[in-house]
């Protein structure tokens, strides 16, 4: 199982970016994805998650209402739509997948990972 997230980037305060996470090598589309964070000096932590679809989602307050989270399971993708962005979004941002049918955002329960992706936001 192999978890790629890209569209990070060099962005000013206020924009917007949007992350994908493709899965492969999971052959059921019975798992929900996180989206966690680790931004300089501090401990990593969890962002967001989506369940089995769009009807299941969470959000970390300090992104609510600023981020949202979807899947396309014919693409085996999810995305996190990032807006208003703040220079305290600066992160390395991961995605992770959860073999249950509802997501939890608790980093131990977290299957597989993949590799992060930078979204710096600074003018």
């Amino acid at each position: 199982v192999q978890l790629q997230a890209s569209g990070g980037g060099l962005v000013q305060p206020g924009g917007s970016l949007r992350l994908a996470c493709e899965v492969s090598g999971f052959d059921s589309d019975l798992y929900t994805i996180g989206w966690f964070r680790r931004a300089p000096g501090k401990e990593r932590e969890g962002v967001s998650c989506i369940g089995l679809s769009d009807a299941s989602t969470y959000y970390t307050p300090s992104v609510k209402g600023r981020f949202f989270v979807s899947r396309d399971n014919a693409k085996n993708t999810v995305f996190l739509q990032m807006n208003s962005l703040k220079p305290e979004d600066t992160a390395i941002y991961y995605c992770a997948l959860e073999r249950r049918t509802y997501c939890t955002l608790v980093e131990n329960y977290m299957d597989y990972w993949g590799k992060g992706t930078l979204v710096t936001v600074s003018s």
